[in-house]
């Protein structure tokens, strides 16, 4: 729960604030800041329009910091929200030196004391560090939350080679956003600048299907590529839920002077995430303002600090997860355990040559790469995916086994093929039968000695390791640790090519065993009061499975804010289980009194063996008016996947 305070007084918020570019180019702003004097500034810059679409968190978030003696700004990308321009793709060259300047504009500004910090979630996340490495004189530390060191191997489109489902549902959403218009309130030219918008729409779902390989378009804005250009302090924050969870261990043991908080959460800020707990993020945030923007005496804090998350019940969605906070002053600490696999078994290695064929269907227990919907968007009981997968089980515990971390699984494996995928989940079989999803990881075979050269398999059995993602997790006396292994995880992932079986020839998992740190807690969560604003019809999201097929429906429902201005959003999803095949629509609408604008956006892919095969339609209409109807069709070449 969040405990709402009292706007401070003497608060001055300008509603749009233009920060001009050298090339001319204008970028539209918020900013909350104290009436009077020069303070540091916390900048946020994001695609997704502070004027509506983040303006409920927002109003959570940057009020409190400024009244606590900062000037926070809310700043559009160029080609988003009221912002001149077109947006192109994700950290382009582009956006990273719009923001570079708009640093150094706030930095001389009278309200400003020239130090800037910057912090978001996500995207503002990734753009954080990224412009951390061209060291702005006037940027002083960063907070990260949910973001990656690596775009290629630790992002929402690749994940050890192997292409994500969430490419094409982010894909489809990004066309979704950036298909909505300027308000006419803010821009008297919204109509043209809306137009010019659609006319250069990019092609995200064709780039991003089209760079199969760690190649300089996913290098660039990699931080991995050069941990040493971050000079300034880094707190890199994630959830636990959420597909970017290792991004904190990764930047800590790569930036000496990064600290890391990881919490039981889905993709939001963690003073309104789920599951509980909650933590009083803003205050963390504060005294990593105050000592590293004002300069002020306060402690250090650990390295990291995890949520050991204990054992539950499987849920797609949890209200809580139970654990405890762990402190680590040092990171990374503890080693490994290994365990060696046998027919069926963790323990002690044996000799087995056993096939995983897994057939179509496999993954439907899967969650979502980032749940953000407080929803059913989790991974279930592991048991259906279980009996499709190859597993091995450990023995019953009969005490609590902790497990901190990056796990890795070392295996042997052969395929006729040219390429297959692996998926490696850990799980707790617990006493009741149930399976408890703990990690996962994954590897298209032809990546199997990295990304920038993709090779085919040979023809004999070759060592192959399959890393999944970090953990803190208690396993409870009673239940055992399960590695189950399979060639398919869809939806999750792109099936190969096509169906190839693996045959594994023995291998090993090893375990990693920090230990249980110091025991720390957090202030409760606090924030400014929310905005005003009139629900219309509430927020609904429906998952259900029948027929061969996923579907997902969201319904963000419809809010009306102070100003008159009135958004609906919803989506539905359709991933077929018997083939590789989705499709993806989202609707947006807008309207203030007589003036209204709706958008349709499509995207369809099919997976052949040689392409996958995408299709766009993007439709728009003012009034009862369509104004714009655009197809798009793209054959994209798989190589190697």
């Amino acid at each position: 729960m969040i405990l709402p305070e009292i706007d401070p007084p003497g608060l001055h918020v300008t509603e749009t604030l233009w920060i001009p570019l050298p090339d001319g180019t204008r970028l539209h702003a918020r900013i909350w800041r104290p009436e009077t004097g020069a303070h540091p500034a916390i900048l946020e810059a994001l695609p997704y329009r502070h004027a509506d679409g983040t303006a409920p968190r927002d109003a959570l978030t940057h009020p409190w910091m400024a009244g606590k003696g900062y000037a926070c700004v809310r700043l559009d990308l160029r080609g988003s929200g009221n912002s001149d321009g077109i947006l192109a793709d994700e950290y382009d060259e582009t956006e990273l030196s719009d923001i570079e300047a708009a640093i150094a504009w706030i930095a001389d500004q009278p309200w400003c004391d020239g130090a800037v910090g910057m912090m978001g979630i996500s995207w503002g996340g990734f753009n954080g560090v990224q412009v951390a490495m061209r060291r702005p004189p006037a940027l002083r530390a960063v907070i990260s939350i949910a973001s990656t060191a690596d775009r290629f191997g630790a992002d929402i489109h690749y994940k050890g080679g192997a292409l994500l489902g969430a490419n094409l549902s982010w894909a489809a959403q990004m066309l979704s956003y950036q298909s909505r218009p300027p308000d006419p309130a803010v821009r008297e030219d919204w109509r043209e600048v809306w137009l010019k918008r659609l006319r250069a729409m990019p092609d995200f779902a064709a780039r991003w299907h089209a760079e199969q390989r760690r190649s300089d378009y996913w290098k660039h804005g990699s931080v991995c590529e050069d941990f040493g250009s971050i000079a300034v302090p880094v707190l890199a924050v994630a959830g636990w839920a959420d597909g970017y969870r290792n991004a904190p261990l990764d930047l800590v043991k790569g930036i000496p002077s990064a600290r890391g908080i990881v919490g039981p959460w889905i993709h939001k800020y963690p003073h309104f995430a789920a599951p509980e707990p909650r933590i009083g993020f803003l205050q963390e945030a504060l005294a990593w303002w105050d000592r590293h923007l004002k300069g002020r005496d306060a402690p250090d804090v650990p390295r990291m600090r995890l949520w050991r998350q204990d054992s539950v019940a499987p849920a797609r969605v949890h209200a809580e997860r139970p654990g405890r906070w762990c402190a680590y002053g040092e990171w990374p600490v503890g080693g490994t355990a290994t365990l060696g696999l046998a027919p069926g078994r963790l323990g002690e290695a044996e000799a087995f040559e056993t096939v995983v064929d897994s057939p179509p269907g496999t993954g439907a227990c899967s969650g979502i790469f980032f749940p953000y919907a407080y929803a059913e968007e989790g991974p279930a009981d592991q048991a259906a995916d279980d009996a499709r997968s190859v597993c091995f089980d450990g023995e019953v515990l009969d005490v609590p086994l902790d497990l901190i971390g990056r796990p890795a699984a070392r295996l042997r494996v052969s395929c006729a093929a040219e390429t297959a995928t692996l998926a490696v989940r850990l799980c707790e079989v617990r006493s009741d039968g149930t399976s408890l999803w703990l990690s996962h990881g994954m590897l298209n075979l032809s990546h199997r000695d990295g990304s920038e050269a993709p090779a085919p398999m040979p023809e004999g059995p070759v060592e192959v390791t399959v890393t999944l993602d970090a953990l803190a997790a208690r396993l409870e006396p009673g239940s055992r640790l399960r590695l189950a292994v399979s060639t398919a995880l869809w939806p999750f992932l792109w099936p190969s090519p096509e169906r190839a079986p693996v045959t594994l020839h023995g291998g090993s998992l090893e375990l990693p065993t920090a230990g249980e740190g110091e025991p720390w807690s957090f202030e409760p969560p606090v924030g400014a009061p929310p905005r005003e604003a009139e629900v219309l019809r509430g927020a609904t999201y429906e998952r259900r499975e029948a027929d061969d097929e996923i579907v997902i429906v969201s319904d963000s429902g419809a809010v009306r804010d102070a100003g008159g201005l009135t958004v609906e959003e919803r989506s539905e999803e359709v991933w077929r289980l018997d083939r590789p095949e989705a499709r993806i629509v989202w609707h947006q609408d807008f309207s203030r009194g007589d003036w209204s604008v709706r958008t349709r956006a499509e995207t369809a892919m099919r997976a052949k063996r040689e392409a996958y095969l995408i299709e766009t339609r993007l439709t728009a209409w003012e009034g009862d008016r369509e104004v714009w109807d655009e197809r798009r069709s793209h054959q994209v070449e798989r190589g190697l996947f």
